[in-house]
């Protein structure tokens, strides 16, 4: 991957998203909270009102679970500048966000910094 990509990690029940920033690492959010799963469920459940925006290795985030680049709305949604995406992300690094499973999970987190526009795909085919 290259900076700005969207990584699609493949979990068994759905895709968990994330953003590759550079040198191994990725920025993503996950869940926190009393009813959270582990991070490794992070997009399954409704349960979720908070999470957390973390930096980490890309091999950490995914664990055992396959991943690869997928820019799918380059298409049809103009990516930002790169430096703008990465300043972006790094500048949630750490924040407390609110958490919706149809509309502001995972993906649109990560959609949001690339095009400047929050869309799940996931979320519309479900």
């Amino acid at each position: 991957p290259i900076p700005g990509d969207l990584i699609e990690i493949h979990r068994p029940l759905y895709q968990h998203w994330a953003l590759y920033v550079g040198n191994g690492y990725v920025i993503h959010v996950t869940p926190i909270g009393e009813n959270s799963p582990p991070s490794s469920a992070g997009s399954v459940t409704l349960l979720i009102k908070r999470a957390k925006v973390k930096k980490e290795l890309l091999k950490d985030a995914a664990g055992e679970d396959k991943w690869c680049v997928n820019n799918k709305y380059d298409h049809y949604c103009k990516p930002l500048p790169v430096e703008e995406i990465i300043r972006r992300a790094e500048s949630e690094i750490g924040k407390v966000v609110r958490y919706r499973l149809l509309h502001k999970n995972c993906e649109h987190f990560v959609t949001e910094l690339r095009y400047g526009e929050g869309v799940s795909e996931q979320v519309s085919d479900a």
